[in-house]
């Protein structure tokens, strides 16, 4: 991590992950985890610890968290600070590899990409939950992320509350019709050198240095997606618009619209009002218009009846990316969300299925 001298440790795993085998794209079941201790962890064996489980944005992977721009801090380093100050109770921060060929998975289970939701529940938690001096309840529990990763820390929170107790969602995919109509007309544009075909694009992506035409992101984010959202029988991905004109294609566009965490707050109403926790934001510029899918997320919240007491919602000024800033925010408001009960400090973590192949210190 550069010069920088953490006050915490960040432990760097791999695991092996049983569910992953015979994924559809055939991607790695070694995965990489990273998982940080705050300062004062190694001197208190007997406490426990709540956690954080952090998900990366599309395209994102492990390395990416260590990313250091000039003027700016990366996250670790960042959480570290907070805690080295002693702004927030000591938390145990959980970075997730959820990477795919197409770049990402949503953290969903789907027959285009893998079982990439069980994974991160019923793999990687049990992981950390043995190895480690947890909570391990779901009030002590908590998942965060960033665009991709917000929606996944959405979604897995309403799917499985018996797991996560609070959500942070920095600038998360929500509210379909705004954050992907307009960027499937532009697609329609894009592929016209392709004949219409988002797979001679795939093919041309693969054969080149990545990300040097200017349809590379967007071409890529909408085929991934399209793998995790509205797969064929087969697992190929089927697009929810014609590659021609943009027009939806409404059957797969349904399914696209049966993941939007504003539509799925109504069926998910329960899970989302036993939240201790859940925080909002999004940049006014977002160029995804995750701004009006925030506010959007957050009226769905409000309907549903959830306690504006647990809710905290911003909007930042800026755009989509380079959000590192807004999350240790929110990691020290998650981190007083789920220490100001008490505990399970007696349980037993249960082991874990997973089998660790190997550990480095950070």
């Amino acid at each position: 991590m550069s010069s920088f001298t953490l006050a915490g440790r960040l432990d760097e795993h791999v695991i092996d992950s049983a569910l992953l085998r015979g994924n559809p794209l055939g991607d790695p079941t070694r995965r990489p985890l990273w998982v940080y201790t705050p300062p004062g962890y190694e001197d208190a064996p007997g406490r426990r610890y709540p956690v954080t489980y952090l998900l990366l944005g599309y395209a994102g992977t492990l390395p990416v968290w260590r990313n250091r721009t000039a003027f700016r801090k990366p996250v670790p380093e960042l959480a570290d600070e907070i805690f080295a100050r002693g702004e927030a109770p000591g938390t145990l921060l959980v970075f997730v590899d959820a990477w795919t060929s197409y770049g990402g998975s949503q953290f969903i289970d789907s027959p285009g990409t893998g079982r990439y939701h069980s994974y991160l529940c019923e793999e990687i938690v049990p992981y950390v939950d043995a190895r480690y001096r947890t909570l391990p309840v779901r009030e002590h529990r908590a998942v965060a992320g960033k665009s991709s990763g917000g929606f996944g820390a959405v979604v897995s929170s309403m799917l499985r509350p018996d797991l996560f107790g609070a959500f942070a969602t920095h600038s998360g995919d929500s509210l379909s019709e705004a954050q992907y109509q307009p960027h499937f007309l532009t697609a329609a544009r894009q592929l016209r050198p392709y004949g219409g075909d988002i797979f001679r694009w795939w093919d041309d992506f693969r054969s080149r240095v990545a990300f040097t035409k200017e349809e590379d992101l967007n071409l890529l984010e909408i085929l991934g997606v399209s793998a995790c959202f509205s797969p064929g029988p087969d697992g190929t991905p089927a697009l929810p618009f014609d590659p021609r004109t943009g027009a939806l294609r409404e059957a797969e566009w349904q399914r696209w619209l049966d993941w939007d965490p504003v539509r799925m707050t109504t069926a998910h109403a329960d899970a989302l009002r036993s939240q201790r926790g859940i925080w909002i934001d999004a940049g006014t510029r977002d160029e995804w218009f995750l701004d009006l899918g925030a506010l959007a997320f957050r009226d769905a919240l409000a309907e549903a009846g959830v306690d504006d007491g647990v809710v905290r919602f911003e909007l930042f000024e800026g755009g989509h990316h380079a959000v590192e800033y807004r999350m240790p925010p929110a990691l020290v408001w998650l981190a007083h969300r789920m220490s100001d009960r008490p505990g399970a400090a007696g349980l037993d973590a249960p082991r874990s299925p997973v089998v660790e192949e190997g550990r480095l210190g950070a």
